[in-house]
């Protein structure tokens, strides 16, 4: 059974509005790609899956948590075979949220990962500065406490300065 993402065929259009009316805010109108309209906080991402996990297992796995509009597991498109990834869209974006309270369930005897998929996976805590590691979330690009055993790396505190070079003075340029 092949099943598709919820983004592709009809549904674009803005006559598909988020329940309750609301149009967009700020700078124009949003057009959400899903027919359920704007799933901002009620779409779960759902990574880490055994290949032969169905569309109808990932639904009975999250519809404890509450009202399922669409559970899919994305396929390719050519062999029909599961990309080990899908989605399942909660009418209610409190029950998303009770979903992904564990973000490491156990489907099909397997280990999973999921997350509110607009806002993606969650952040290891940050160390603090100074702290060993050798990097970690929000530093920015990766700058090791100390360069590799026997490399010729330098940090800037080890590198000697450069020598002075002499310099002429000519009065004709001021």
């Amino acid at each position: 059974m092949a099943a598709s993402s919820s983004s592709s065929g009809p549904g674009g259009s803005p006559a598909h509005a988020p329940p309750g009316g609301g149009g967009g805010g700020g700078g124009g109108a949003y057009h959400h790609r899903s027919r359920f309209g704007d799933t901002t906080l009620t779409k779960v991402f759902v990574g880490g899956l055994a290949w032969e996990t169905p569309s109808e297992g990932l639904r009975q796995h999250f519809e404890v948590y509450g009202e399922i509009l669409e559970a899919v597991v994305i396929t390719d498109r050519e062999t029909g075979r599961s990309k080990g990834y899908g989605f399942v869209i909660f009418r209610d974006p409190d029950a998303a949220a009770r979903a992904v309270q564990n973000p490491n369930p156990v489907i099909a005897d397997r280990r999973a990962n999921c997350n509110i998929a607009a806002l993606g996976p969650p952040r290891a805590a940050q160390q603090p500065r100074g702290g060993r590691g050798g990097g970690g979330a929000g530093r920015g690009p990766h700058v090791p406490d100390q360069p590799p055993q026997g490399s010729l790396y330098r940090m800037p505190s080890q590198m000697t300065p450069p020598q002075a070079a002499t310099v002429f003075y000519n009065s004709q340029y001021g």
